[in-house]
């Protein structure tokens, strides 16, 4: 199970760098289309949309590449979160319906919910 929460990782962590690169380039588009437009209104409004699609992608993308870096150092809250990003990844069709199923299948097995449970706990002792 260790090779599927690798390959979960390096999923989320690529997936995420895809949707930074797409935001980018969104936002250099209509951003050039922007400045092509004739009317002053319409150029704002382009440029609004611009704006807010790339915070949007950003958002989204972000969290996913927190979580597939926790994976890999086999942090619990980064399966949590990967776990709620690959729900949210399931309406992302197709490819991300796909990455979204497997991420599920591979973090709800056992033997990963174990794998993550092994954490050391740094509580300090008392000795008498």
């Amino acid at each position: 199970m260790e090779k599927h929460i690798n390959v979960v990782a390096a999923l989320q962590i690529g997936f995420s760098i895809f949707g930074i690169i797409f935001s980018v380039l969104i936002y250099a588009v209509l951003n050039l289309t922007g400045d092509f437009v004739e009317e002053p209104e319409a150029s704002f409004i382009i440029t609004m949309i611009a704006n807010v699609l790339v915070i949007f992608f950003l958002l989204m993308s972000i969290p996913g590449l927190i979580g597939g870096i926790g994976l890999f150092k086999r942090k619990e809250w980064a399966r949590i979160l990967v776990l709620i990003l690959s729900v949210l990844n399931l309406f992302n069709f197709p490819i991300g319906t796909a990455v979204g199923a497997y991420s599920i299948w591979a973090l709800v097995q056992t033997d990963v919910v174990a794998q993550f449970g092994k954490q050391p706990q740094n509580t300090p002792t008392v000795e008498s």
